[in-house]
């Protein structure tokens, strides 16, 4: 179907600050990768950002012409987490491949709705995980299964930012909140670092005064796992930006900071401590999102199942539902056991070079993030 050197043409779904910031600079790094398409409703976005990219550029309502155009091959969807669906859905029945942010949607029924388009039609579906790629962590994760830290026991972790109300992330309810948006990080960092799933959830949440926020926008989360394993994330919106992950093994400790932000300056770190002392192990900065578009287009070209499918990223949303369920009831949360049958490993980490970032002043048609 492809040549050798045929690139992977992509369509944009959807003109915002993750796609402006990182995905369309990060996808000029590969070499397996072309950026042709923009879906906007924004005609500012449609004329200067896609002006910019010298992109055709397509309306939402135009998104089907798109799918049947044979212009793409690939759609990388940026939209809202409750916008997902529909445009993952149409892609895939139109047998166009989809690389979609995470988390996969917003409820666990969308999610399976997802999956259940990519089954029926076979082109490839991969949740856009970009730390499966950076060598840190899959360092870390491949060290964690293997047993260099001992027999593991516990997991904690703090991600925190301060978000502006008015940005989407601000005013959308739980699933647009501050637990999908971040803590499906330490979350899947678990989840990979114990090659397990969660057996029950329970959840805290608080709402800071002063705040227009329309969810809690702190939340405690600890979860329980098989083997008498624990973990525990803090995630907030209200907040200094923080992050950082601990494990704890009988071997050893990490400690990871930073593990989950990404940036031409941002090189993922982590200190392990065993009785025989304290190593640091430090990584260069890697253009995460040109990794995770390399590697999805080689799985396409070679036609190769991604690592982070659908089923992946279900993993996280069924969590993720637990804990707006624990939120809302006050209650621990049970969750069937599961088992993946596939996790991080080594040769997913590729070290492409980090693209040059626009700040966020040099957004087009954006309301920042950062409050």
């Amino acid at each position: 179907m492809f040549g050798h050197s045929k690139r992977i043409r992509y369509a944009v779904v959807g003109g915002g600050q993750i796609s402006q910031q990182a995905f369309m600079p990060g996808i000029s790094r590969t070499n397996n990768s072309e950026l042709v398409a923009l879906v906007t409703g924004d005609p500012v976005k449609a004329d200067e950002l896609a002006g910019k990219y010298n992109l055709k550029a397509w309306s939402y309502d135009a998104y089907d012409q798109l799918l049947a155009s044979g212009e793409i091959d690939a759609v990388y969807i940026a939209t809202p987490n409750f916008l997902h669906t529909p445009y993952a859905v149409a892609a895939l029945e139109a047998g166009v491949h989809v690389l979609l942010e995470k988390p996969v949607a917003a409820s666990v029924a969308e999610a399976e709705q997802i999956m259940a388009a990519q089954r029926k039609s076979g082109a490839k579906l991969m949740i856009a995980y970009r730390l499966h790629h950076e060598p840190g962590n899959v360092e870390m994760f491949t060290r964690a299964q293997a047993g260099d830290f001992g027999e593991l026991l516990a997991f904690t972790s703090v991600f925190a930012q301060n978000v502006a109300e008015e940005n989407s992330r601000g005013h959308n309810g739980y699933w647009g909140g501050p637990v999908p948006d971040m803590g499906t990080y330490p979350l899947n960092a678990v989840r990979n670092l114990f090659a397990a799933e969660p057996i029950a959830v329970h959840a805290i949440g608080t709402k800071t005064p002063g705040r227009g926020f329309n969810f809690h926008d702190t939340v405690a989360v600890t979860l329980q796992f098989p083997g008498e394993r624990v973990a525990q994330f803090t995630v907030s919106y209200a907040s200094a930006s923080a992050e950082n992950f601990t494990l704890i093994g009988t071997k050893a400790m990490i400690h990871a900071d930073p593990c989950f932000m990404f940036g031409p300056k941002v090189g993922i770190t982590y200190t392990e401590k065993t009785e025989e002392g304290s190593k640091t192990h430090r990584f260069d900065p890697v253009e995460q999102f040109g990794n995770e578009t390399q590697y999805f287009s080689a799985c396409i070209l070679e036609d190769r199942q991604p690592q982070a499918d659908g089923e992946e990223g279900w993993c996280d949303m069924r969590v993720l539902a637990a804990v707006e369920q624990s939120l809302n009831t006050g209650e621990t949360v049970t969750l069937e056991p599961f088992q993946r049958s596939r996790y991080v490993q080594s040769d997913q980490a590729l070290t492409l070079t980090p693209a040059k970032e626009p700040a966020e002043d040099d957004l087009i048609s954006v309301i920042p993030q950062s409050a």
